[in-house]
């Protein structure tokens, strides 16, 4: 049974918004800091954005900045409003999810325990 699970995905015209939903079946006491990744095609997976568990700590990636924002919906729900979605932002958008805090690592995808499978942004001109 799947402990982290994405909803949200789809298909949308460049310009345009959407929204990615997470949740964990994890303990909800026992999670801390929540992720979102991505894997490009053809390229290596980078990090979207993190969020602390109380959603007063946020790190962004460069090409996030300004158009996406990560929000703690509750102790075991991360979302990501993506505003302005370009071509390059296709990619499957993987939530992640770990006991531990952001911290230093909140971009290295190894250092989370709870993966879901993806959610596919297609983003047409």
């Amino acid at each position: 049974q799947a402990q982290v699970a994405e909803s949200g995905g789809g298909s949308v015209q460049s310009g345009g918004s959407l929204r990615l939903d997470c949740t964990s079946s994890v303990w909800n006491r026992a999670l801390d800091c929540m992720a979102w990744f991505r894997q490009l095609p053809g390229k290596e997976r980078e990090v979207v954005a993190a969020v602390s568990r109380d959603g007063a700590i946020t790190e962004y990636s460069d090409f996030a900045l300004g158009r996406f924002t990560i929000s703690r919906d509750s102790a075991n729900g991360v979302a990501l409003q993506m505003n302005t979605v370009k071509p390059d932002d296709t990619a499957m958008y993987i939530c992640a999810a770990r006991t531990a805090p952001c911290g230093a690592s909140w971009s290295i995808y190894d250092a989370y325990e709870f993966f879901g499978q993806g959610t596919q942004v297609t983003v047409t001109s």
